[in-house]
């Protein structure tokens, strides 16, 4: 069954005058507003969140959520998840896109756990995280799994 989930994006300026403005604010019920804009080589404000890193921290949230859902359902102990993601913009033939996501998170466990069922259940959350179902960029997945 399908879920909605609205939100609302606003912008005011003026696009005839040089160097508008492209800061706007995202806004939905109840939520905390998220101040955007381009990235600063695109004229953007450097400390508002740009499409590049929105688009990678929304695959780096899917992912880090299917992975501790996957791990909560193992009985994997997972104590803690740093991930320092990455979204690579090219162009290609004149169109640019955000090509690659890296994650490469930090996932700390309980001592004795096997890094190799965390690493395939890192791997697993790739296919059932909703968002990398819904992209084309590759993603590039370097987990780093430490005992506590």
């Amino acid at each position: 069954m399908p879920h909605a989930y609205p939100f609302m994006l606003t912008w005011t300026g003026n696009t005839l005058q040089e160097g508008y403005s492209r800061d706007a604010e995202a806004t939905a019920s109840g939520k905390v507003a998220i101040p955007v804009s381009s990235a600063a080589e695109y004229a953007g404000t450097a400390h508002r969140w740009n499409p590049e890193d929105l688009l990678g921290a929304a695959l780096a949230n899917c992912h880090m959520l299917t992975f501790l859902a996957l791990c909560a359902k193992a009985r994997v102990e997972v104590t803690r998840y740093e991930d320092h993601a990455e979204s690579i913009l090219d162009t290609m033939d004149k169109v640019t896109w955000v090509a690659e996501i890296h994650l490469k998170p930090t996932i700390r466990v309980a001592r004795g756990t096997s890094k190799a069922k965390v690493e395939e259940l890192f791997q697993k959350a790739h296919k059932y995280c909703f968002v990398a179902n819904s992209i084309k960029s590759r993603v590039v997945m370097a987990p780093l799994v430490v005992e506590a």
